[in-house]
């Protein structure tokens, strides 16, 4: 019995059993999700440790550029005849 309340408290034989096969930590779709999370951020992770090792060299470019982008085609290089 509560001090405060005075009535019983309820049974504990009357609470029905806590289904542990619905779990959300035992549904498959879970971890599956995680696994295809998980692969996708070490993915990009990847990518961008290769993409800062091998950067691109500059374009020797002359001329109008907007962003570093030329406006025009850069000069035709010489063919070497055989």
């Amino acid at each position: 019995m509560s001090t405060r309340f005075r009535t019983a408290p309820a049974p504990a034989h009357d609470t029905p059993p806590r289904d542990l096969a619905g779990a959300w930590h035992r549904q498959p779709i879970v971890w599956l999700g995680a696994a295809v999370l998980a692969a996708s951020l070490a993915g990009c992770v990847w990518l961008i440790v290769v993409a800062e090792r091998y950067a691109d060299p500059p374009l020797q470019v002359e001329g109008l550029q907007i962003l570093k982008m030329p406006l025009a085609r850069p000069p035709p290089k010489a063919a070497s005849s055989p």
